[in-house]
């Protein structure tokens, strides 16, 4: 192994596929050093813990479960936690205009539930698809194309169109398309309704209802997986923001600048393994991608009772409504708050430096218990404890124009022979936790076994079907 030790790799981000990346190089025998910006490893999958009057409540960065259909990948997780990996059950509904509906949407629930008007005109829209020929899949479409091409305009009206423009902040018709296949579970109206009939088996696609989830929140799964990199001899350098890339005379980075207390610091190295955002890595170069991301902002609270629903999620659709997302972190570990107590985390999109962004902690949390009272929580179970955190770079935001761009970023980025993009936003994709942790390890394996195999992690798990469905979880 001597001529590998002398190999030292850079990963930049201590997120899931930066870590699983350096999991598998160190394995082979590499020195790695990661840096990464935070003052916690995870990245968007770190858990924080609020120290509050009644004890610990701990809260991750939005809403995450462990699903994969890597066996390879879910036996290494399993020996990773062993006892500390529980399995959750996932219960979400949509709240929109006073109505709770069931999430999948069901026809039995949504005849129970819904006014009249979204009845007619669905059973209308129903009536129209069964002599349209089947929406075939395309990236050029938008995604409001894309979902009334086949659910109907009426429930893309009501279910689609507000959460959409709140997530993304921009008119639905403008977004893309492209991804819609591998985060909506029903295929079509006539799928929706074929559910119903007798003797009928639907060729539906639902989400996977139980996951695994460990015990302390998702982020001990990348804190114990740091533990045990750091035993390996892996170097993890927190708080380093990186800065400058150093590239020599043939094209290929020697070392990557990083601001670390106060000082600039440099950090030779022979490959980088970069998870920072597709982006900022084109910056660092010298090339404006124009690609940008969607940030989001927590908002997580104390509540001073034992519940305050059985749902997972609750997808907050009216547009009033400054979120996008209720959870209740102890749905998905008991774990997660002292005994007897719960607490409520709410997902609000939003733009850094926007004044959802800037807004006061005080201010916000007013805000949010406004919402949470339309909603019939009551904002009384509040204590006025609250802690707010952030996620800069949460969604990349794929607008109609985002593919050239991207195209160009990955031509720009690929004349570094000795640099590999990859993770959730290193390759500007909206992905699940597993993916990225996937794509990580081709990243290791590609400096490894000394294939390029830069083109397929950008264009990894791209197929045209929900991705959580298959899971052998």
């Amino acid at each position: 192994m001597s001529h590998l030790e002398k190999k030292h790799i850079a990963v930049l981000g201590a997120g899931p596929a930066g870590l699983m990346a350096a999991w598998e190089l160190v394995e082979a025998g590499y020195q790695v050093t990661i840096l990464d910006r935070d003052d916690h490893v995870g990245g968007m999958c770190a858990t924080q813990t609020f120290k509050g009057e009644h004890g610990d409540y701990r809260f991750d960065f939005g809403g995450h479960r462990f699903i994969t259909k890597n066996p390879k990948l879910l036996s290494f997780v399993d020996e990773l936690m062993g006892d500390d990996l529980l399995f959750a059950q996932r219960k979400s509904v949509i709240r929109y205009r006073g109505r709770i509906y069931q999430y999948p949407l069901a026809l039995v629930d949504l005849i129970k539930n819904a006014p009249l008007p979204l009845l007619v005109g669905g059973a209308i829209d129903l009536g129209k698809q069964l002599f349209k020929p089947k929406p075939q899949d395309q990236s050029t479409v938008s995604f409001a194309q894309w979902i009334e091409s086949r659910f109907g305009t009426t429930l893309y009206k009501n279910f689609f169109e507000s959460y959409t423009a709140k997530l993304w902040g921009i008119d639905p018709a403008t977004l893309s398309g492209d991804w819609a296949s591998q985060r909506i579970s029903l295929m079509d109206l006539k799928d929706v309704a074929r559910r119903l009939l007798p003797g009928r088996r639907s060729s539906v696609r639902t989400y996977a209802r139980q996951y695994r989830y460990p015990k302390l929140g998702f982020g001990q799964l990348y804190t114990r997986l740091a533990e045990e990199l750091e035993k390996k001899g892996v170097e993890i350098v927190l708080n380093s923001d990186v800065c400058g890339v150093k590239v020599n005379a043939d094209n290929q980075i020697e070392a990557i600048e990083y601001q670390h207390e106060d000082t600039v610091k440099t950090l030779a190295c022979d490959q980088v393994i970069s998870t920072l955002p597709l982006s900022l890595m084109c910056k660092l170069t010298g090339f404006d991608s124009e690609l940008t991301f969607r940030s989001l902002r927590f908002l997580n609270m104390p509540m001073e009772v034992e519940n305050v629903s059985d749902n997972t999620w609750q997808y907050l659709s009216d547009p009033e409504i400054l979120g996008t997302r209720l959870q209740e972190p102890k749905r998905r570990s008991s774990f997660m708050s002292p005994e007897g107590r719960t607490s409520v985390m709410i997902e609000i999109p939003c733009d850094k430096g926007d004044d959802v962004w800037n807004m006061q902690g005080d201010q916000l949390q007013q805000r949010v218990l406004k919402d949470l009272e339309t909603l019939g929580v009551d904002p009384k179970h509040a204590t006025k404890e609250y802690f707010t955190s952030y996620t800069e770079h949460a969604y990349p935001l794929m607008d109609m124009t985002y593919q050239a761009k991207r195209e160009k970023a990955i031509t720009h980025l690929s004349q570094f022979d000795n640099l590999i993009m990859t993770g959730r936003q290193g390759t500007f994709r909206y992905i699940f936790t597993d993916t990225a942790m996937e794509m990580g390890m081709m990243a290791a394996e590609s400096i490894i076994d000394g294939v390029d195999r830069r083109r397929e992690i950008f264009d990894f798990r791209n197929e045209k079907t929900v991705i959580e469905v298959q899971s052998v979880a």
